[in-house]
């Protein structure tokens, strides 16, 4: 099994975008603006916090990785059960590594999505914590037959407070504790974003939202192209 670490598509059209929420970060470009064929490749597979950040680790990575990311932002994990085959689809290249993360739409509470209607779910949550579960082990066992290096990023802090759409901060806990959970049984690298963010949320995050200030997503950027080197490392023993 693979050492846990602490630091902190279709690719080509297979992802659809979701509603973006306030303060979302909806650009990012899904390749880097020029891949060196001599460097490893690295998709980031995420919602919009990763959004915020992926610019940001291509530039600390340049030389290193050829960074891509699926497009858009990949929502709940029900929607990663369905779109995970496209992602790594063969025809799209090999990876050597993916970092990928799913929670924060899955615990979107009452309404929300497109139309903003009750999710149908027998808890309140869009996806509730045991089918997150059962979704995770669908999308790690996909990204297992690739062959690369898979790094699990926890999600990212819930503010107290109103939000739109409504969330709850302990359920990120709860959240990150199934995925936790699911990623040692796996041997899946960890990204702790988490504990990274939860201490300076008053400086990083932007105010009674979920997302980050341009400052904020660049230090978890740091974190994250962190992540990604440990996990090549691991790829090249």
């Amino acid at each position: 099994m693979l050492p846990l670490i602490y630091c902190a598509v279709t690719l080509l059209g297979a992802s659809a975008l979701f509603a973006a929420e306030p303060g979302a970060v909806t650009q990012a470009r899904q390749a880097p603006a020029k891949e060196d064929p001599r460097l490893p490749r690295v998709i980031i597979v995420g919602d919009s916090i990763s959004l915020g950040y992926t610019d940001e680790v291509r530039k600390l990575l340049a030389g290193k990785a050829n960074v891509h990311r699926v497009l858009g932002n990949t929502g709940p994990s029900s929607s990663g059960v369905q779109k995970v085959a496209g992602w790594v689809d063969p025809t799209n290249g090999t990876w050597d590594v993916i970092h990928f993360n799913f929670g924060l739409h899955d615990i979107k509470l009452g309404s929300g999505g497109k139309d903003n209607q009750p999710y149908a779910t027998t808890d309140g949550h869009q996806i509730p914590p045991d089918e997150y579960e059962r979704n995770l082990r669908q999308i790690v066992a996909k990204f297992q037959t690739t062959g690369a290096v898979l790094v699990w990023c926890s999600t990212t802090p819930v503010p107290a407070g109103k939000l739109d759409p409504p969330r709850q901060p302990d359920d990120v806990v709860k959240y990150n504790n199934i995925a936790r959970k699911v990623m040692n049984e796996n041997g899946v690298l960890i990204d702790d974003l988490y504990s990274i963010a939860l201490p300076r949320l008053a400086e990083v995050q932007l105010p009674h939202n979920v997302h980050y200030t341009k400052e904020g997503s660049a230090e978890l950027a740091k974190h994250v192209a962190a992540s990604i080197e440990m996990a090549l490392k691991n790829k090249r023993r």
